[in-house]
Order: C-alpha cells, then structure tokens, then sequence
C-alpha cells in the first residue's frame, strides 16, 4: 500500500504499523494512546468548544483551531478520551501526531480510507474501525469549514 500521497509524519506511522505484526500493531496503538496529550487548560475549562464523535464506542471529543505560521495557517488537533478506551485514544494519537500542525490541504488529502491502512482491521472490530474512520472524517469535516471561513 502506497504512504507516498501521505502527509510525512503520517505516512511514517502507517509505514511502522505495516512493518510489524498484528499482536505488535495493537501495542504500538497502545503506545500511541499513551502519548495522547492532554488538554490545554483553555479547552478543560470550556467543554462546549469539543465536539463528540458519536461513532466511536467510547467517549471521544475534538476540536480544532487555526494558527498562523509563515506558511499560511496551519491547524492544532485537540483530542478528549478517557484512559480506560485505549483503542480510542491510541487512534486519535496516530491523527494527532500524523496531522497537528499541517495546513487545510495537507489534511483534506488523506484518504478516508487511511485507518485501514494501520492494519487493524482483524485485531479491531468493525465498530471501533468505524469510530476511527467517523474520527478522521470529522477532522477533515471542521477543517473544510474552518479554512472556507477564512479564505
């Protein structure tokens, strides 16, 4: 499976999980949701600026906000899901660290099929699959609207 079409960081990651086995691909989502980080105090304090993707089994909320950079703007990705959903969040990690900081296009070019490509569909039930497909497509959905307000 082609990673070139890939924001880097991202195709990076996917090209980590390809190169290890199943029981191995879970693991490193572990790691992944580990490494989620935590809310900004702004957000903690603000509830109603996090939208919940209710595909996804367990309680997932998200945001994101524009940032100026000499580039143009470039979007943060803010993440709430409670430790005891690990395949939650080890997924919103791998968009997290695959995605926060790149611009409008370089989000809206990742292929909705990307969570496939983690190959996770055997060790991963259907329904988590789809939370982590809801998840991307939520992202790229706030990001379009966002930098259609902005243009």
């Amino acid at each position: 499976m082609s990673t070139n079409t890939l924001p880097a960081a991202l195709a990076e990651i996917i090209e980590d999980f390809q190169a290890l086995t199943e029981p191995d691909r879970l693991q490193l989502l572990l790691d992944f949701s580990r490494g989620l980080p935590a809310l900004p105090d702004r957000l903690l304090d603000h509830p109603e600026l996090l939208e919940q993707v209710v595909e996804c089994q367990s309680p997932l909320f998200l945001t994101i906000e524009q940032e100026k950079n000499a580039d143009g703007v470039a979007y943060r990705l803010f993440f709430k899901a409670p430790p005891e959903a690990p395949t939650t969040r080890g997924f919103a990690g791998v968009l997290h660290e695959g995605l926060d900081g790149l611009s409008a296009a370089e989000i809206l070019a990742v292929p909705d099929d990307m969570p496939e490509q983690l190959g996770l569909t055997r060790a991963i039930t259907p329904l988590r699959m789809r939370g982590m497909t809801a998840m991307l497509g939520r992202i790229k959905r706030k990001v379009a609207a966002a930098d259609r307000l902005s243009s």
